[in-house]
């Protein structure tokens, strides 16, 4: 039996709401953290890598919607892909992304670990690891309705804190300009492209994974009153992050040299402490606890939610499609429990290089799902000639991202992970493949 509360509640979303909960769920750590990186490898012009993240994201997103508002479905881009593709498709789209997510929880329990360790420097990491990682499967528990509104809170949260950066950093550029100080405009294509065009490219992977997170929206837009209104949901939400992410890097490169950020450290507090402004370093980094702790949860529910489909489609084992009084299966939950737990272990004592290897590559496996939104929707709703020109535009803007990160050479080891995985799960789907139609010819 259900749970009655959820029962109540479904399909009773409205659009805006899907809209700040895909905020909730998208900025996260790869944005607070990430950007830094992108910053490191192609200077000023990290902001046309964001541009093209967010075209890019909008028109996968737009391509899901499309499939959501015709067939609402409860495994959305899987369940697409199925259709679209056959049975292989959606077995390997299925456990392409619950692998990959479940290889990005270490990454991001480590995060909010070390966050936490910037207030309690004696406190071991592992134990907030823990702490956070219980707190993630309760909230996951309290149900799908709980948790939306949680994310819409936090995504709120998020928002406020960046808008907040935003205007703390206009007033040190007009600080600056009224006492004749150095701001760093680019006004060359030397000075914006300082790191070259090879730059540019291999930075892009970094700012998809900003954007990283619309599989959940599509997951969570089943519970829409009104499902033809999530492309207006997936459009509102888009253009917000575009514009703040853009304002707030921008303002940030503009008040520092970009050759000053550091990969270990937010632009944010890099900016921040250069005006020792050391109370908002501190409220930052309450927000990147937030923002990881939100990210890791809703990714939490994406797992539960695809492996349900799977169990019921005969993909995973069929005690995983049980749901009994909670909002997961128990076998799930403690699938999940272990998973966190070997998460925590692997990311501790793996050589730092070696995991960043693996969630690199997970977040490309991410990535790789998208190409199948876009082919799924392709076949689906037959789009007109402006529909197929979009499906392409997003093609190309994904594979620029993904061949970015083959040929740079501190993402390559990462992409060769994710095409190993990739590999394995396609063999496995082969065979279950061949099973399949074996048991049916009989």
């Amino acid at each position: 039996m259900g749970d009655p509360e959820n029962k109540k509640n479904q399909h009773n979303m409205k659009w805006w709401q899907l809209s700040l909960f895909g905020v909730g769920c998208t900025i996260g750590t790869g944005f607070f953290l990430g950007s830094s990186i992108g910053i490191q490898m192609t200077g000023p012009s990290v902001i046309i890598s964001f541009i093209a993240a967010g075209l890019a994201t909008y028109l996968v997103y737009d391509a899901l919607s499309a499939m959501m508002a015709v067939h609402p479905e409860k495994g959305s881009f899987r369940e697409y892909a199925k259709k679209a593709f056959g049975h292989w498709a959606g077995f390997s789209v299925g456990w392409v992304y619950c692998s990959s997510e479940l290889l990005i929880m270490g990454s991001q329990l480590t995060a909010l670990s070390i966050f936490s360790r910037f207030w309690f420097p004696q406190i071991p990491l592992w134990i907030f690891a823990v702490c956070y990682g219980a707190l993630g499967i309760v909230v996951l528990l309290a149900g799908a309705k709980k948790l939306s509104d949680l994310e819409n809170l936090f995504a709120v949260l998020k928002v406020a804190a960046i808008v907040m950066f935003i205007i703390i950093a206009i007033y040190f550029v007009f600080a600056e300009i009224s006492r004749m100080g150095a701001l760093h405009i680019p006004v060359s294509p030397q000075d914006f492209f300082p790191e070259g065009v090879s730059g540019l490219w291999t930075s892009l992977i970094f700012a998809f994974y900003a954007f990283g997170g619309i599989e959940v929206m599509g997951l969570m837009a089943a519970e829409l009153r009104k499902p033809e209104e999530a492309p207006k949901a997936g459009r509102v939400m888009l253009g917000l992050l575009v514009i703040i992410y853009g304002m707030s890097i921008s303002l940030a490169l503009i008040l520092v040299q970009w050759n000053q950020f550091s990969s270990e450290e937010s632009p944010f507090v890099t900016v921040l402490e250069q005006f020792h402004l050391t109370f908002f370093s501190h409220l930052f980094n309450a927000v990147f606890i937030i923002a990881g702790f939100s990210t890791m949860v809703a990714a939490l529910y994406g797992v539960t939610m695809i492996l349900t489909t799977l169990a019921e489609d005969g993909d995973a084992p069929s005690m995983f499609a049980r749901k009994e009084r909670l909002s997961v299966s128990v076998p799930s939950l403690i699938l999940l429990i272990v998973a966190l737990g070997a998460s925590i272990i692997m990311a501790l004592l793996l050589p730092e290089n070696i995991y960043e290897y693996v969630t690199t590559g997970a977040g490309l496996m991410l990535i790789y799902n998208w190409l199948f939104i876009l082919q799924s929707s392709r076949r689906l709703t037959k789009p007109d000639t402006a529909g197929q020109v979009k499906i392409q535009m997003g093609m190309v803007l994904v594979l620029l991202a993904v061949s970015g990160a083959a040929v740079s050479e501190s993402s390559r080891p990462g992409f060769l992970i994710s095409l190993g995985f990739v590999a394995v799960i396609g063999m496995v789907s082969f065979f279950q493949s061949k099973i399949r139609s074996e048991k049916e010819l009989r």
